[in-house]
Parts: C-alpha cells; sequence; structure tokens
C-alpha cells in the first residue's frame, strides 16, 4: 500500500511538461527549427560570465570546504550577503538570521505553507497561478481559496477577494511579476491589497501573512514598477529564487524572508526552519549559496526578454490576438480564439507551435507562451501564429 493522495500526484498530468517532452520527441522527427516550443519557462540566456568563474574559484581555493554541510538554514556569511544586499537595495535593515537558504522557491514556498499551517486554514490565491500552488498548500494541510482572474487588466478583483477573506484566512499569495500572465501588479493594487489586509487581520485578531512569491522579481520592463513588498504590508514573507534572475534554474538556490516587522516573526521563522527540517530541505547546495550571494546583486542579460515581448505582443496584437500587456517576467497569457483553450492548444499543436492551455493556470480561455527563447525562434513563429489565427476566419 502507498499513500494514495502521493500515488495520485506522481500520475497526475502535467501539461507543461508533456509538451516539453513532446517538443523534444518531434524536434527529432522533424528538426528543432521546424518545432516552436514556448511550453516552458527555461530561461534561454545565460548565466553571467561571473558564476562560473565564480564556481570554479571557489572549487580551486576551497576543494576540502565547499562541499561541506553548511548550517541547516544556511551559511552565515552567505546569509549576510543577502541580508546586505537587500538593505542596499531597498533601505531596510535585515540581519542574517532573518533568512533561510533554501533549494529554490519551490522549497521556499513549501517551508512556509508548512510552518503556518493549522488546521481549517485557508490561504488565498489570485488567477491566472502557478499551478503547483495547490499541491503546495494542500499538501501541508490546508485549503487553497481561488479568485477568478480580472481578465482586462489581469489585477486582482477586490470585490471577490473580499468575499473570500474569513477568520481562516491565514495567508494570502501573491506572484508579481507573475507567472503565467506576465503582469505586474501596480503599487495602487498593493497598497489596496495591504489596507484590507490590515483592516482584516484586526477584525479577526490575527495576522493575515501576505506570501509574496519573487523568482521574476529582478525581470521588469521599462515604464513598470516592482515596489518591495515589505514596505507595503508588514506582514509580508518574501519567497525568493535565483533561477531566472541568474539563469539558475537547473541549481535549485533562493530564500524565505521573515522580517522582524512581521507578527510574531520569531515563531513563525522557528516554523519555517522546522518545516525546512521535517521536509528534509536542510543545507541547500552549499557551493552555490556561495556562488549566488557572491554574485547576488548581478543578473543575467535580461534585456532579451523585454525585446521579445515588444515582438511578440505587437505581432499578436496585429494578426487579432488579445494580449494584456506584460511589465515582466517572461510569459503572455493572450486569449485563445475560441473558448476551448484545450482544443485551441491542441490545434496550434498540429502546426508543432507549442503553447499551454490556461484552464491549468485558473484562467480557461486563455494559452500561456513562455518567450524566454531566442528572439529569432520567435520571428521564425510568427507565420505559425497567423496560420492559426486564419484558420477560425
Amino acid at each position: 500500500m502507498v499513500s494514495e493522495r502521493m500515488r495520485g500526484l506522481g500520475t497526475a498530468r502535467s501539461v507543461i511538461r508533456e509538451l516539453f517532452e513532446y517538443g523534444k520527441l518531434r524536434a527529432a522527427e522533424v528538426g528543432p527549427e521546424n518545432v516552436y516550443d514556448f511550453s516552458i519557462g527555461n530561461p534561454s540566456v545565460p548565466a553571467p560570465a561571473a558564476v562560473n568563474e565564480t564556481a570554479i574559484r571557489l572549487l580551486t581555493e576551497q576543494p576540502d570546504l565547499i562541499h561541506a554541510y553548511t548550517s541547516a538554514q544556511g551559511d552565515l556569511a552567505a546569509r549576510e550577503r543577502f541580508a546586505a544586499s537587500l538593505n542596499r537595495r531597498f533601505g531596510t535593515s535585515y540581519t542574517a538570521d532573518r533568512f533561510y537558504i533554501t533549494m529554490g522557491a519551490a522549497a521556499s514556498l513549501t517551508c512556509v505553507f508548512n510552518g503556518l499551517a493549522c488546521p481549517e486554514d485557508e490561504f488565498i490565491v489570485f488567477a491566472p497561478y502557478f499551478p503547483e500552488y495547490k499541491v503546495f498548500i494542500e499538501g501541508a494541510g490546508a485549503k487553497m481559496v481561488l479568485i477568478p482572474p480580472e481578465i482586462e487588466s489581469f489585477q486582482i478583483d477586490f470585490d471577490a477577494f473580499e468575499q473570500s477573506l474569513n477568520e481562516h484566512t491565514k495567508g494570502v499569495v501573491i506572484n508579481t511579476p507573475n507567472n503565467p500572465s506576465g503582469v505586474v501588479y501596480s503599487r495602487a493594487t498593493l497598497e489596496k491589497l495591504g489596507a484590507i489586509l490590515t483592516a482584516r487581520s484586526q477584525e479577526y485578531g490575527h495576522p493575515i501573512y501576505l506570501i509574496s512569491d519573487e523568482p521574476y522579481r529582478e525581470i521588469v520592463y521599462a515604464g513598470f514598477e516592482v515596489p518591495w513588498v515589505p514596505h507595503i504590508y508588514k506582514d509580508t514573507i518574501v519567497c525568493y529564487s535565483f533561477s531566472k534572475s541568474l539563469s539558475l534554474p537547473g541549481e535549485r538556490i533562493g530564500y524565505v524572508l521573515v522580517s522582524k516587522d512581521v507578527t510574531d516573526a520569531d515563531d513563525v521563522y522557528a516554523a519555517v526552519a522546522g518545516a525546512g527540517r521535517s521536509l528534509g530541505f536542510v543545507n541547500a547546495p552549499s557551493l552555490f549559496q556561495q556562488v549566488t550571494s557572491l554574485c547576488r546583486d548581478m543578473t543575467a542579460d535580461l534585456k532579451v526578454y523585454e525585446e521579445n515581448a515588444r515582438l511578440f505582443v505587437s505581432a499578436l496584437r496585429e494578426m487579432g490576438y488579445h494580449v494584456v500587456e506584460p511589465g515582466g517576467a517572461f510569459y503572455l497569457f493572450p486569449r485563445s480564439l475560441e473558448p476551448d483553450d484545450v482544443a485551441f492548444s491542441e490545434r496550434a499543436k498540429k502546426l508543432d507551435l507549442l503553447i499551454v492551455p490556461g484552464s491549468g493556470f485558473g484562467a480557461p480561455g486563455h494559452v500561456r507562451v513562455s518567450y524566454c527563447v531566442q528572439t529569432e525562434t520567435i520571428r521564425r513563429a510568427l507565420p505559425k501564429f497567423q496560420e492559426l489565427a486564419d484558420s477560425y476566419k
């Protein structure tokens, strides 16, 4: 016998992964240049040269130390560097003991949900959303409450949000810049969200934590701002990853930040650490704790994503697609040209155009297009998007 819930998760379809694997098989049949794979968020730009150089230097200088265990919550010097970086950038006064280094943002979120969740707790998520949130939240024994999307701008539907808040609400999850829409929440949106959470926390007599999932924080385009959320709402817990900013998705390094301003901060931090211990998320890879902390203020060459976004949005709109302007990340979330986004994606697949149905992100009638690819790939794919649009005329 095995856990039926875990067996179900292990056998559940992942449309993104299925498309990605299909794309590799199809490329072997017809040539990679004839398959236009926009399925997965795998950064196409290389990590900064300094990342590899730093790794090589550390391996040379510290061959007997670099692969050793660190403290469970992460190497002290690495956490000090992360704190110093945020303090310089945002005028804060964080200290190393407020950081818990994790194996990427997924581990950060899982530690937070497992650390916070008590029986009957609920966490609110705004669609469109990263589908694994539901797995993480329910895996922690809590309930996910999904707020439908506001499809004109993909900001927050505050009427639906306020109706969903109740005394069981333990936390609210935000992801800005957003996967899958690329939308950046405006400062006005975040301020209104913070004001509502402050009022409801006082009404219910307990804090409602705002969990800010920030793997795309550094990928923001001209004319858009990504505010430092803890400045707006003090009970914010930050979950960060270097996967996208440094193009290191396979190295699995991120952190949880629980600032001293958070209500019951010491207990929350201890619970996050306890969840890490319970889940086995301790001693994140030591080499890349050092590499990312030493390269903490660098990014990969992110300007290609903005170029790709401008090219894609302009071209798709000319073809008749409805596309909300992305302010960051590297995703578009256009409306499908028929109500059934799964059927629309299947029709695109017949053209070797791999795009992901929006239903899995809580926003049916849309598709996700991941444009972290070479710009030339987009140019070659545009006639396929035109052919797809023409097939509906």
